[in-house]
C-alpha cells in the first residue's frame, strides 16, 4: 500500500475530480457469531445457524456512525439437498453496526473499528406459508421469515406476501429512522419492518409483470416454468430511498423473463410512492452482457439515491475473492430519471430498446481499489452493498464519504484462504458528484 503523505497528497491534489479515493478499509472476520443467541442450533447443513456472514448484500446508513448489514436467504455452499437449492431455515436478519472513521498513521488515511451492537430477526405478526417444519421459534403472533427455497403456497405466485421464503438484498432505512425497508430476490417482495423488532409492518403491492406464477423449490426448475416474471434468484437485488424518504427505488438484477431473461440487455427499475403505492417503471440498459452467442455475466448488485432523480447504480461481473478470475467489470454508474421514459406499459427488449436512461461512469471500483492498494486478487467477487455515509475531515477538508461492502457467501475460507466480509470507504468532494444531497435521517 501507499505511504499515508503520499495518499494524502494524492488526494488534495486531484479532489476537484470526479474520481473518488479509497479512504478506509476493512475485512470483518466471518467465523465469529452475531448476537442472535436463539438461533445458535445448526442449520440442515451443519451450520451455525448464527454465524455472522453474509453481510454485504445490503447495507444502509442509519445517522452517526451507525449502519445496517443485511445478510442473505443463508447458508448454501455446503450440499445436503439439491431439492431445495442446499438453502436452510435460516432466520433472515439484519444487523446494526457501529463504524468509525478514525485517523492512521500509516497504509490508507483512515481504519475502521468495528462492534456489532444489534441483530434484529424478521417475522410477521400473521402466519406464513411454511413447507415441513416451520421455525421453533415461531409463536402464537410471531411468525418467522426464513431462506428455505420451499417455504411458499405453489398456488398464490412468487409475490404472494404469505409466503415465508426470503431472500433480502436491500436495505435502506426510513426518514423517522423507526423502521427499515427491504427488497428482495424471491418475490421480489418489498417490505418495511419495525427496526427495533423485525415485525412486518407492510407488504408494497408491485406490478404483476414482476411476479413468477409457477413455484419451484429448485430455482433451474422455476425458471424453465416461467415466461414472465423476475427470474429465479435475480429478484429486486439494489434498493434506494430517495433522501426526503418519500420514494423507494428498486432495480432488478437482470431482465425479466418477458424482457429476455438474462441474455437480455434492459433491467427494469420500479420507484414506489411510499404513502400511495404508486409505481412507475424505467430501463437500465447492462454493459456487460456480451452477445446472444456468447454472454457474459451482466448483473446489478444495488442501487442508492444522490438526490431525488439522481442515482448510482452497481452494475458488475462475477470474478473475483469468492468465485476466482481476475475482477475487470465492478463500476458504479451514475443515471438520471429525469427525462427517462416511462416503460411500465412496454414489454420485451424489443420495445424497451431506445427507452433506457442514460448513464455515466462514476466509480470504476476495480480501478480506484488498486489504486488504493487493494491487490488484484483480494477484491472481492460480490461488492454488493452500497450507501453514502457520514462527512469526514481530510488534509483540512471536509469531505463525503460512500461505503461499499462484498457478501461472501457466509464462507469464512474458501480454498484454504481467507474470505471475509470486506468494507470499503471511498472519500468524493461536491465536485466530483453535483447534486449530492444526504439522506434527511430523524436524530
Amino acid at each position: 500500500m501507499r505511504p499515508l503523505i503520499a495518499l494524502l497528497a494524492l488526494f488534495a491534489a486531484t479532489s476537484a475530480v470526479a474520481e473518488p479515493r479509497l479512504i478506509a478499509a476493512l475485512d470483518i472476520d466471518a467465523s465469529r457469531h452475531d448476537l442472535a443467541m436463539q438461533t445458535a442450533g445448526t442449520l440442515e447443513d451443519g451450520v451455525p445457524g448464527n454465524i455472522l456472514g453474509g453481510l454485504g448484500s445490503g447495507l444502509a446508513y442509519a445517522g452517526g456512525d451507525t449502519f445496517l448489514m443485511l445478510p442473505d436467504r443463508g447458508p448454501n455452499a455446503t450440499p445436503y439437498d439439491a431439492s431445495v437449492d442446499n438453502t436452510t431455515r435460516y432466520y433472515n436478519r439484519f444487523h446494526s453496526f457501529r463504524f468509525q472513521l478514525e485517523p492512521a498513521s500509516t497504509d490508507l488515511p483512515f481504519t475502521i473499528r468495528e462492534t456489532l451492537e444489534a441483530t434484529t430477526l424478521l417475522w410477521s405478526p400473521k402466519s406464513l406459508a411454511y413447507k415441513g417444519e416451520a421455525p421453533a421459534l415461531n409463536a402464537a403472533d410471531h411468525f418467522y421469515f426464513n431462506g428455505r427455497s420451499d417455504q411458499f403456497d405453489a398456488a398464490k405466485g412468487s409475490t404472494n406476501p404469505d409466503n415465508a421464503r426470503f431472500d433480502p438484498e436491500g436495505i435502506r432505512v426510513s426518514a423517522d429512522g423507526k423502521s427499515v425497508f427491504i427488497s428482495d430476490e424471491y418475490g421480489p417482495y418489498l417490505y418495511q419492518f419495525d427496526r427495533a423488532t423485525g415485525q412486518r409492518l407492510k407488504s408494497f403491492a408491485l406490478p404483476a409483470k414482476f411476479a413468477a406464477a409457477h413455484l419451484s423449490s429448485k430455482g433451474d426448475e422455476e425458471i424453465a416454468g416461467n415466461d414472465n416474471g423476475r427470474v429465479a434468484n435475480k429478484g429486486m437485488e439494489g434498493l434506494a430511498i430517495t433522501p426526503d424518504g418519500r420514494t423507494l427505488v428498486g432495480i432488478m438484477q437482470s431482465p425479466l423473463a418477458q424482457d429476455g431473461g438474462t441474455k437480455a440487455p434492459y433491467v427494469r427499475i420500479l420507484t414506489v410512492d411510499i404513502a400511495s403505492g404508486a409505481t412507475h417503471e424505467y430501463a437500465y440498459r447492462l454493459n456487460n452482457i456480451g452477445t446472444a452467442e456468447k454472454p457474459k455475466y451482466a448483473g446489478i448488485s444495488e442501487i442508492v439515491a444522490v438526490n431525488d432523480h439522481q442515482f448510482l447504480v452497481d452494475e458488475r461481473d462475477g470474478k473475483g475473492r469468492g468465485a476466482g478470475g481476475e475482477p475487470v467489470f465492478k463500476k458504479l454508474f451514475l443515471v438520471d430519471l429525469t427525462d427517462a421514459a416511462n416503460v411500465s406499459d412496454l414489454s420485451g427488449a424489443e420495445a424497451l430498446a431506445g427507452k433506457a436512461m442514460t448513464k455515466t461512469v462514476f466509480l470504476d471500483m476495480v480501478a480506484a481499489l488498486k489504486a488504493g492498494g487493494i491487490a488484484s486478487d483480494t477484491i472481492p467477487e460480490k461488492i454488493e452493498g452500497v450507501t453514502f455515509g457520514p462527512d469526514v475531515t481530510l488534509n483540512g477538508m471536509a469531505i463525503h464519504t460512500l461505503w461499499i461492502a462484498s457478501d461472501n457467501d457466509f464462507l469464512s475460507t474458501l480454498d484454504g484462504k481467507p474470505n471475509p466480509n470486506s468494507v470499503f470507504v471511498f472519500g468524493f468532494s461536491d465536485a466530483d458528484l453535483p447534486g449530492y444531497i444526504p439522506q434527511i435521517l430523524a436524530k
